[in-house]
């Protein structure tokens, strides 16, 4: 016999849609009556994982899942503060008798799952979790021996190995208990927050994410292995932000992916639609390698590595704050980081790019950049964003060798050879017609426009430098 409760508590958290949510749809089938809910954060003014963007975007995403929730008949409830607190204050209120939630897969999130296992235990209330964020979990996909992968490619053809769940129906009707208090929805004043860029950010929301995927699906994803790589084509899904909050189901994603190779006209599109989901196993892969060596956010995966010397961010003449801000005189790395403050969003290609600057050039910490990421990143996600960084230093699970250090003057040619990307979002170098300007340093020591820098640093130099200490830390390692 199922469950069956007189009212369960639905506790959205990175599933905000109704279509395909494993936790949500269980609930309903479980319980006469279902209180869905949303605990805010308490923090105010500043937070060192997220800003204004991405606290806007998940406004918007709220604001569409309370009117769709609304339309068939239930009713969002907004709560704010330390999540155990106010989920029991919601279980007294509501008389509830079960707890439903998707699982999540950072540390933090799993800590707090503890906690209101604990809670809910100690005050006889059920509790019912659920994989929904993944197609696979950690404990999913291991070795032969039981253990976790340390290398993407096996790990990766373990993934797609594995049986895939489908995506299910939305619940067609949600009868939500009466009489619960509720928070206004929140806005960026809610956390005394303010809009720091005039852009137009995307549509928040389930029918936006929705029709982002349908886009992506028609166009990009099927030239995505001859174009992913160059920013100032359309070539990307674009679907990062929507994984991120749940406005789409990695489910739902990874079978429309799957019916539009068998239905592909070419062996060409099968293998870029192919190249995009396995960006999904990159995903599930950092989640994989974050769920079973948590210290990753604190210290370099790879031990050989740890202890290595950086330079102080506050000497060496303002470099990262210049990094941050666009203005170290490389085109391509100033482009993708004023793209970053401007949107939310930067090219995956530039991403490397910046992060390799910044880690083998100005030899600053990859946490620095990392925190920077998150705070400005609409898709700013804990694994994937820790893995990219520690990818970019050479010091993270599979990541490129660190005598592997990218020349930005040559990716530029290679990826942005119009300069089309670099006019785009340095208008100081809009008006500069001949891209191989670019693609060089300034052989005059004069800038390429007036009002545009110098060269922070000479690459070459740099990339002795930066091989020079990993060896000798090496050594020194023994």
């Amino acid at each position: 016999m199922p469950d069956r409760f007189r009212t369960a508590i639905h506790w959205f958290r990175r599933d905000l849609r109704l279509t395909d949510n494993t936790a949500l749809l269980a609930a309903v089938r479980s319980a006469e009556t279902v209180a869905p809910v949303f605990v805010l954060s308490d923090w105010r003014d500043s937070h060192g994982w997220t800003g204004p963007k991405r606290q806007h975007f998940l406004c918007g995403c709220l604001d569409s899942l309370a009117r769709n929730l609304d339309a068939i008949g239930g009713r969002l409830i907004i709560r704010r503060g330390e999540a155990p607190a106010e989920l029991e204050k919601l279980i007294r209120q509501a008389r509830a008798d079960a707890l439903f939630f998707n699982r999540d897969p950072d540390p933090f999130g799993r800590e707090t799952e503890r906690r209101v296992a604990e809670l809910c235990a100690s005050l006889g209330v059920a509790v019912r979790s659920f994989k929904d964020v993944v197609l696979h979990e950690p404990g999913e996909v291991l070795t032969g021996g039981g253990d976790p992968y340390r290398v993407y490619t096996p790990y990766a053809k373990n993934w797609f190995s594995r049986p895939k769940d489908k995506p299910a129906a939305r619940p067609r009707a949600i009868r939500s208990p009466d009489g619960l208090d509720s928070l206004a929805p929140p806005a960026l004043q809610t956390w005394n927050l303010s809009p720091d860029s005039a852009a137009n950010p995307p549509e928040a929301g389930e029918r936006a994410a929705r029709a982002r995927l349908q886009r992506a699906l028609a166009g990009p994803v099927r030239v995505y292995a001859e174009k992913r790589d160059f920013p100032a084509v359309d070539g990307t899904s674009r679907l990062g932000a929507d994984l991120r909050f749940g406005t789409l189901s990695i489910r739902e994603v990874f079978r429309r992916a799957a019916e539009a190779a068998a239905a592909a006209e070419t062996d060409t599109e099968r293998a870029s639609i192919h190249t995009f989901q396995k960006q999904l196993a990159w995903r599930e892969f950092f989640m994989t390698i974050l769920h079973h060596w948590p210290n990753v956010l604190d210290e370099e995966f790879a031990p050989q590595w740890r202890g290595l010397p950086w330079d102080d961010p506050e000497s060496g003449g303002g470099k990262f704050e210049r990094w941050r801000r666009g203005l170290t005189g490389f085109p391509l790395v100033d482009a993708g980081m004023r793209e970053l403050r401007e949107t939310g969003h930067m090219h995956n290609r530039v991403r490397m790019i910046a992060a390799m600057f910044l880690t083998k050039d100005l030899h600053l910490h990859w946490r620095l950049g990392e925190a920077h990421f998150m705070r400005h990143l609409l898709d700013g996600e804990i694994a994937n964003n820790n893995g990219g960084w520690q990818w970019s230093a050479g010091t993270g699970a599979d990541a490129a060798p660190y005598f592997r250090i990218q020349n930005p003057w040559t990716q530029t040619a290679r990826y942005d050879p119009d300069g089309e990307y670099i006019r785009r979002w340095v208008p100081e170098l809009a008006g500069i017609r001949d891209p191989k300007r670019f693609q060089t340093p300034p052989a005059d020591d004069r800038p390429i426009a007036d009002d545009y820098p110098l060269p922070l640093v000479d690459h070459r130099a740099e990339r002795g430098r930066t091989l020079a200490i990993f060896k000798r830390h090496a050594t020194q390692q023994g």
